[in-house]
């Protein structure tokens, strides 16, 4: 391994000077197909938080997993100041996640090579999800930087909603070893930060909770007719949409379930984009699934949908429908509000956070089918002959612009870098080992709803 940095690099006014971020995303590419089994809303997190760190001047390299052959090593421009590093794991193409782990030794030490061939002395890493955790952690120890893991979801929790099996072993033991040591843990709810308390060995003055974003330039209200026309949907009938993953906390058989439950609304269809196409085996289940409640003629199957269309499937909807047993947060309900389009959703992630307005949206109460359909149905009865203006649901989302998510991020590296030096200086060399364990100081963002009124 090689050595810590130099201390004069280090020993730096770290409110003024640019960081060097390394942010680790193993096994979802930032530039990854959308809606695909391995690839959602953590890829437009750490790709928008990556571009608006770039545009104020940060540098960041993103490290991925290569899935074509002669990719891995061969960094390429993504954004301003934003580069995205392929490195090999294991064979090239698509593998399970659980499949990954154990190529991630070889993962660091590619990483670990592209740092010291480009002299890249990195100010803070921060990794996503529990696998670029433990890559992370392994940097940390090396290169004496300050390590933020976001989880986006958690093992435990997972495992508590899909059933016992559902997560590798491997995995709740990398992310309690991650509660423990990791200088600082970004979450995105109040939820799930509550969870991380309840699971694992986290201690709550190293956790912030800063909410994910949504690019507001791109989701934005559209004609309702013309979206409509080239969705192939009809002004008369009432759409419900769904926007996701096939995974099993994600709910789509609920939703079937709860269509079915409103067969009466007989103008009522439900446009699902998303899955990873015809050949999925979860694919033809959720087909039969259909198929068995008669829904064929109810329900259509998009297929992935290129984000950049996606604002034409939102607008064109009466609801986006959220029916998840299981969300860290929820990004797709952001992007419906900013389309103007209000939202359905169980109480799951930041969804009572965000629709705090009932003009924007409906919870259900639990999980049954019953309680989806009656939170649909109140949705649809509700909006009256003069429905809320779409952009009037998009004002209140406006706080979560990406700018001003990546404001508040920054103030966690920020303190988590403040933090490091000050242990540097305190123990006097870089990379004190002993300091996960300090109690670091809050950076003070606390939750996002402060932000309303200002930048």
């Amino acid at each position: 391994m090689t050595g810590l940095w130099p201390p004069a690099y280090r020993l730096k006014d770290t409110d003024m000077q640019p960081l060097h971020i390394a942010m680790i995303s193993v096994h979802s590419s930032p530039v990854g197909k959308l809606g695909t089994q391995d690839t959602g809303g953590m890829s437009v997190y750490v790709r928008e938080l990556a571009r608006q760190l770039g545009l104020r001047g940060h540098r960041v390299d993103i490290f991925t997993r290569a899935v074509e052959d002669g990719q891995a090593g061969n960094p390429s421009e993504l954004s301003e100041n934003v580069r995205l590093v392929p490195l090999a794991v294991g064979a090239a193409g698509h593998a399970p996640k659980t499949a990954l782990y154990p190529y991630l030794s070889s993962f660091f030490d590619a990483l670990d090579r592209f740092r010291s061939q480009n002299a890249a002395a990195y100010d803070l890493i921060h990794s996503h999800y529990w696998l670029s955790g433990q890559v992370g952690a392994w940097a940390r120890k090396a290169w004496g930087a300050p390590h933020i893991t976001t989880f986006h979801t958690l093992g435990e929790v997972k495992h508590r909603v899909c059933g016992a099996g559902s997560e590798p072993d491997v995995r709740m033991a990398v992310e309690r070893e991650l509660s423990d040591t990791c200088d600082r843990i970004l979450m995105t709810s109040a939820r799930e930060k509550n969870n991380l308390l309840r699971y694992y060995p986290a201690r709550d003055e190293t956790i912030a909770v800063v909410p994910c974003g949504v690019n507001l330039d791109l989701f934005r209200p559209l004609d309702k007719s013309q979206a409509r026309r080239r969705i192939g949907a009809a002004m008369d009938e009432a759409v419900a949409l769904y926007v996701g993953r096939f995974a099993p906390e994600k709910g789509l058989e609920r939703l079937l379930k709860a269509v079915a439950c409103l067969k009466s609304l007989l103008r009522l269809r439900l446009i699902i984009v998303g899955g990873d196409g015809n050949g999925d085996p979860d694919h033809q289940r959720m087909l039969q699934i259909s198929h068995v409640y008669g829904l064929s003629e109810r329900v259509t199957f998009m297929g992935r949908i290129d984000q950049g269309d996606l604002p034409v499937f939102y607008s064109a909807a009466d609801m986006l429908v959220v029916p998840s047993a299981y969300e860290s947060f929820g990004m797709v309900a952001l992007e419906s509000l900013a389309c103007g389009t209000p939202v359905v959703a169980t109480r799951v992630g930041a969804m009572e956070e965000v629709l705090r307005d009932r003009d924007t949206g409906r919870l259900s109460p639990d999980l049954k089918p019953e309680s989806l359909a009656a939170a649909m149905n109140r949705m649809l009865s509700g909006r009256g002959p003069q429905p809320v203006a779409p952009e009037a649901i998009r004002r209140t989302v406006l706080r979560y612009g990406w700018s001003r998510v990546a404001a508040e991020v920054l103030k966690v590296y920020r303190s988590s870098v403040k933090s490091d030096l000050a242990l540097t200086a305190h123990s006097g060399h870089a990379g004190d080992h002993g300091r996960q364990h300090a109690k670091l100081a809050c950076c003070g963002c606390g939750l996002f709803a402060v932000m309303e009124d200002g930048g």
